[in-house]
């Protein structure tokens, strides 16, 4: 018989802050609060501490929000970490899990049911172009914005890693089978980190397999033809402070030309680099990204 492996979101924050050598004085203050979207739907997200949070976290694709674990243990602040449309505990899309202004006015009913608005948007990925998109949109509830690892110059080449990794398996036999397959995509992470990965981002079935929690994005041709080079002119046109924070490493899908092109639209954005970081920065250096975040929050 297959072993059943037992799960309890809130029970392994000790094991983010032993890794990264966080203090530990007990778990901390997080809840779970699932926002009726009016339409059958609903969006779900982790509130972090007992006191209104002014800074919000958006995940990527293929993630959910407790990616953000160890970041948000290292800010040691009040903040919301929201799962996008379709990703961990929330409904799907209302066009899908890839429709960025769609997400954006699903997101937009999260930060005003959870959170104190105008918040600290920070942004990763898909979660970061979502933010671009609720910017523009709903500019009144944005006091800063963060983009993590990603512009508009995204593309199907440069992130053609991730969408290798989407496109595996649909199910798999056992836990050891998909820690494997996250392994080999994951090469800089730590075991006991990915393993906490898949234990939030995967659930097992009745039947002993494991699947994915995040929506399926197996329409190649759908993928292909997304296009978020119009945010450009969403960058030209924000009216808050802005900060890049970009990994170096090669899985990285931000490169010279996007991070140039952002300054000039943008002369006064803020630009950090993480050198051993690839793609997922709060995974790879997560730390060191909450510190960027408080610095740069400290200004605004």
């Amino acid at each position: 018989m297959t072993e059943r492996i037992a799960y309890d979101e809130f029970a392994l924050f000790h094991e983010n802050a032993e890794e990264f050598g966080l203090p530990w004085s007990g778990p901390p203050t997080v809840r779970r609060e699932n926002v009726d979207l009016g339409d059958g739907r609903h969006i779900s997200a982790l509130v972090w501490g007992d006191r209104p949070a002014d800074l919000v976290l958006l995940h990527g694709g293929a993630q959910n929000a407790h990616t953000w674990d160890t970041v948000a243990l290292a800010l040691d602040r009040p903040l919301v970490a929201v799962d996008l449309p379709g990703h961990g505990h929330s409904g799907p899309g209302r066009e899908g899990s890839l429709s960025v202004r769609a997400n954006a006015a699903d997101v937009a009913t999260a930060i005003r049911a959870t959170a104190s608005p105008p918040v600290h948007l920070v942004g990763m990925s898909l979660g970061g172009l979502t933010a671009l998109a609720l910017a523009d949109a709903e500019p009144g509830l944005i006091r800063s914005l963060t983009l993590v690892d990603v512009t508009p110059g995204v593309t199907g080449p440069k992130s053609a890693h991730i969408a290798a990794f989407i496109d595996g398996p649909e199910r798999f036999a056992s836990f050891d089978e998909i820690l494997e397959r996250t392994k080999a995509f994951n090469p800089t992470r730590s075991e006991s980190s990915l393993r906490r990965g898949i234990l939030h981002n995967a659930e097992q079935l009745e039947d002993g397999t494991w699947v994915w929690r995040y929506a399926r994005f197996r329409d190649r041709e759908t993928r292909r033809d997304l296009d978020f080079a119009g945010l450009w002119d969403v960058v030209s046109r924000l009216r808050v402070p802005l900060m890049l924070a970009r990994g170096l490493r090669d899985q990285s899908v931000v490169d010279d030309a996007d991070e140039a092109e952002l300054l000039r639209r943008a002369p006064d954005a803020r630009i950090e680099h993480f050198a051993e970081s690839g793609h997922s920065i709060q995974g790879d250096q997560p730390v060191e990204l909450a510190q960027a975040l408080a610095a740069f929050i400290a200004t605004v």
